[in-house]
């Protein structure tokens, strides 16, 4: 008996030999597919401003013949490649045209803001005198000058006078 079984053993062994044999001829199959990503950058930006301050105005001595000058800043932060324009709207006490500050009650004091530091070209809130900037080169805020001048002469009684103008960036 013990040969039969070692016979019965060595055979099947035999075949599961066989048929491991006839596996190893066959392949791994696979197949890929391209997966899409999307995604969107759309242009933004953002301002902020720090104010003008002119300082003392004195109709009598310092400014009855000479303009007080201040600056401030506008600064924004675009999307790279943005292109964007700011305009200084004429602020809360103007008149038709002309910007004023106010002192609360009934008096005024007329100025007005520049792009450029020698206060020849206006900024405004519409073309053509809305400030261009170069195309933002990073998302880094940028700083910009603004030049206002309250024009000498004017004859007004003792307070404080402020306006509040809107500043703008179009992209």
């Amino acid at each position: 008996m013990k040969n039969k079984v070692a016979v019965r053993t060595v055979i099947g062994l035999t075949i599961l030999g066989g048929i491991a044999a006839g596996m190893s001829g066959v392949q791994a199959a696979s197949t890929s597919a391209n997966l899409s990503l999307t995604a969107s950058v759309a242009n933004n930006c953002t301002i902020a401003t720090s104010a003008v301050a002119f300082g003392s105005y004195d109709p009598v001595v310092a400014h009855a013949a000479a303009d007080l000058d201040g600056a401030g800043q506008v600064t924004i932060a675009c999307t790279k490649g943005a292109a964007a324009t700011i305009g200084l709207d004429l602020g809360s006490n103007a008149a038709v045209t002309t910007r004023r500050l106010s002192d609360g009650v009934s008096s005024f004091l007329t100025y007005e803001l520049y792009t450029d530091v020698a206060r020849a070209d206006v900024w405004g809130d519409a073309a053509p005198d809305l400030f261009t900037p170069a195309v933002a080169p990073s998302k880094v805020a940028r700083s910009f000058s603004v030049y206002g001048r309250i024009p000498s002469n004017q004859d007004v009684p003792a307070g404080a006078y402020t306006d509040t103008v809107v500043a703008t960036v179009n992209f």
